[in-house]
């Protein structure tokens, strides 16, 4: 009876196809993140370089450099 599935049965086959199911979603979700990674740090350094402008913006404004309608303009422009 079972000697024509081979010694390790039906259960081998649904083992192997749960095997490369899981295989491929790991290396999708690889690439996934991988992309997020790379996207994030371009972010991240203009996050960072918008608000570097907006301290030397609101620095220019302390000193007098600037008015406050010129300083709200700026803000505006550097926040949209």
């Amino acid at each position: 009876m079972w000697g024509d599935m081979g010694s390790w049965g039906w259960g081998w086959g649904v083992f192997g196809a749960l095997h490369m199911v899981l295989w491929w979603v790991l290396i999708i979700l690889g690439i996934v993140v991988l992309i997020k990674w790379l996207a994030g740090s371009g972010s991240r350094a203009e996050r960072e370089t918008g608000s570097r402008a907006l301290e030397v913006l609101k620095e220019r404004y302390a000193r007098g450099e600037i008015g406050k309608d010129e300083f709200e303009q700026k803000k505006r422009d550097l926040s949209g």
